[in-house]
């Protein structure tokens, strides 16, 4: 049972006036992330100003979010490059103390 409908079936039971029985929703409405309200389309809409601002907005965004990405992808390689050749240095020095290498 609903609360107005049980709102409503009090009020009749206790005899006072009956008032306005018509349901309505307390929920808002729900829209997707990013949706304005207003469609795009196509045609004129799509070559506005506005649009041609947003776009380039986001690709200068997303090219920014890329270099970013490399160059901490380069720092990474830098380092992995730099604990390799520290991890070869060790291995001569210890094959050198064995004795692997006559030199």
């Amino acid at each position: 049972m609903t609360t107005s409908r049980a709102v409503l079936r009090a009020t009749r039971a206790f005899g006072s006036p009956r008032i306005a029985s018509r349901s309505f929703s307390v929920a808002s409405r729900m829209m997707a992330e990013g949706d304005t309200g207003a469609p795009r389309s196509g045609g004129a809409a799509s070559s506005d100003a506005f649009t041609k601002r947003e776009s380039a907005s986001e690709e200068m965004f997303i090219r920014d979010q890329e270099r970013q990405k490399l160059a901490s992808l380069r720092a990474k390689i830098g380092e992995h490059k730099k604990h390799l050749e520290e991890l070869e240095k060790h291995v001569d020095d210890l094959s050198k103390e064995q004795g692997g290498e006559q030199n």
